[in-house]
């Protein structure tokens, strides 16, 4: 199969989209496929990594290894791919009723990591079709970065559903070794494994129906009573089963549902979510489906309620920074931002939003600032072209020309375009001082783009 990608970005309220078509698809197969689509937002890969940090520990894997992909799907499923991926589609986040569920699944998925069960199935599979699906799954790494903020989204076509159910989908004895890694993990961490064994009894039943009703999970992970009786067993042994999870864990679970419905799904959100309603999810949900809808009157004071009751709330002041960019507000915006950035330093999301509405003022005085939180975030996810891009742009008006053509060959490399960025390193080489981290960097770009190039 002929690979070949093409980008284009596509911004629409407040969420931006990257489409990665691959191969010759025929029109009787392309109306087979379905859109991946990756939603980026700070708040929501935090609490994941909070839910998942002590299992990586467990498992003995970097975090920093892993790349944590949000999957916007309403089915009910999370697999792993291309070795250190996790998928989550938020079906399963907003279907997971407490963070023992989805600590549980994350659990289950980490053992098929550390059992490295996905090379396995992929080196029983042959043929072009399994390679262009491995590579779409891949690209997520360059593609899921192009977002500004907020529930930014990217979205990957290739291969057909039947093809990647295929490469995704583990045996029977992967997934027994997978639970019972998971139940190690979760051993180890403290957590109680009841969640996983409620989600499992949850998928049971649709062991019996027909596949095109059964759920994505069960149709990727061969779901058997041996496996639940299983768990079962674990759960009656562990002498943490009863011990509940931190507080702190319902509240960011609570909150991360509220905040997806009031991006996905703005009328339901206010439907499921009364006025009347004090909590703080309700009321987060209701100001993101208010300013979803246009309405900044009703939702500004909400988001101002919210911070007020916890300015120490990164993701609060995110959020007035977003309704504000993206209404024009540029200026305004860059409080709220700043602040956020104060409160999660090591967030390469919320220093990246803050860096566009720097650029977004046009005042060339505050370039510097938005160059070194760019830096920053570029250290914690050096493939984000959406990072490289705003860099350049940045360079660029400060007439930097060496390290904007670095900054250029950094985002192709990103993006996967080789050519473009061996030809904009080579440029860069020739403009920086020899010896220079970014001369050095180029370098290493230009041999790695020539080695892969045809």
């Amino acid at each position: 199969m002929d690979l070949r990608k093409v980008f284009r970005s596509v911004v629409a309220g407040g969420m931006a989209a990257v489409f990665l078509v691959m191969g010759a698809i025929a029109p009787a197969e392309a109306q087979q496929q379905r859109q991946l689509q990756f939603i980026r937002d700070a708040e929501i890969e935090h609490t994941i990594r909070v839910y998942a940090q002590p299992l990586f520990e467990a498992a003995a894997i970097d975090p920093d290894s892993v790349e944590i992909a949000i999957v916007k799907d309403q089915t009910l499923n999370a697999f792993v791919a291309g070795g250190m991926n996790l998928f989550l589609h938020t079906g399963l986040l907003l279907e997971a009723e407490d963070p023992g569920e989805l600590i549980g699944v994350i659990a289950h998925e980490i053992g098929h990591i550390a059992g490295g069960h996905l090379v396995r199935s992929r080196e029983a599979m042959e043929g072009a079709s399994a390679q262009a699906i491995l590579a779409m799954l891949l690209g997520v790494g360059a593609a899921l970065a192009s977002g500004e903020s907020g529930a930014g989204a990217a979205v990957m076509t290739g291969g057909t559903e039947m093809a990647r159910r295929s490469l995704l989908a583990f045996s029977r004895s992967q997934e027994s070794a997978a639970d019972q890694a998971g139940l190690s993990y979760l051993e180890q961490a403290g957590f109680s494994a009841r969640g996983l064994e409620k989600f499992l009894e949850k998928l049971a039943s649709q062991e019996l129906l027909p596949a095109g009703q059964q759920s994505e999970f069960v149709q990727t992970h061969p779901l058997t009573r041996t496996r639940i009786d299983a768990v079962k067993a674990a759960v009656a042994r562990s002498r943490v089963s009863e011990k509940p999870y931190p507080r702190q864990f319902q509240d960011m679970h609570e909150r991360m549902r509220a905040k997806l419905v009031g991006f996905i799904n703005p009328v339901l959100a206010l439907q499921r979510y009364s006025a009347d309603d004090p909590g703080i999810p309700a009321r987060y949900a209701r100001a993101i489906a208010l300013y979803q809808r246009g309405d900044l009157k009703t939702a500004l004071p909400i988001i101002d309620g919210l911070i007020k009751e916890e300015p120490q709330n990164p993701f609060f002041q995110e959020l007035k920074g977003q309704v504000l960019l993206e209404n024009g507000r540029v200026r305004e915006s860059l409080a709220p931002y700043r602040r956020s950035v104060e409160l999660l330093p090591e967030s390469a999301l919320l220093r990246s939003a803050l860096a566009h509405a720097l650029i977004e003022t046009n005042d060339d005085s505050l370039l510097e600032e938005a160059v070194r939180n760019l830096n920053e975030a570029a250290i914690k996810e050096r493939r984000s072209p959406f990072t490289w891009r705003m860099l350049a742009t940045a360079y660029g008006r400060r007439g930097n020309e060496g390290m904007l053509a670095y900054a250029m060959a950094e985002e192709a490399i990103a993006r996967g375009d080789r050519p473009k960025a061996r030809f904009h390193a080579e440029r860069a080489e020739k403009l920086l001082p020899a010896g220079s981290p970014g001369w050095i960097r180029a370098q290493d770009i230009r041999t790695a783009a020539a080695k892969t190039e045809p």
